[in-house]
């Protein structure tokens, strides 16, 4: 499966409710993480609209960033995930939940299925996968 396939993929996901911006994520590397979809489930509960209901760090960064740690086996991934939220701020306009979606009133910066994608395909040109 291409980044490409995946980014939509994972859009396609939250778009349908079923799962929050990191499952979303999580779910389109599930045959690459070696983990089954309870672990996911579980893993990814605690990040929903911004971790923790705080609207802090998207969900969809957290992630790729996960999925990086998996796909290096830890070996680089501060450096990657640096990369990762870089890339993801240049896609989205910002980095943080209630910014993304102008929780304060104004148009959102990025809809969470566009984050999704844009957060699967920032870790694909980070890590060539």
């Amino acid at each position: 499966m291409t980044i490409k396939q995946r980014a939509e993929k994972g859009a396609e996901l939250k778009a349908s409710g079923a799962c929050n911006c990191t499952l979303s994520v999580l779910k389109t590397f599930e045959d690459r993480l070696g983990l089954d979809e309870n672990l996911l489930v579980k893993t990814a509960a605690g990040f929903a609209a911004g971790m923790g209901g705080l609207e802090g760090t998207c969900g969809a960064i957290v992630g790729a960033v996960i999925v990086a740690g998996f796909l290096t086996e830890g070996q680089g991934t501060p450096r990657i995930s640096k990369s990762i939220v870089s890339k993801f701020n240049e896609k989205s306009g910002a980095t943080i939940c209630k910014d993304l979606k102008k929780i304060t009133g104004g148009r959102p910066l990025c809809e969470c299925p566009q984050c999704v994608y844009n957060a699967i395909e920032s870790l694909g040109e980070c890590l060539e996968v």
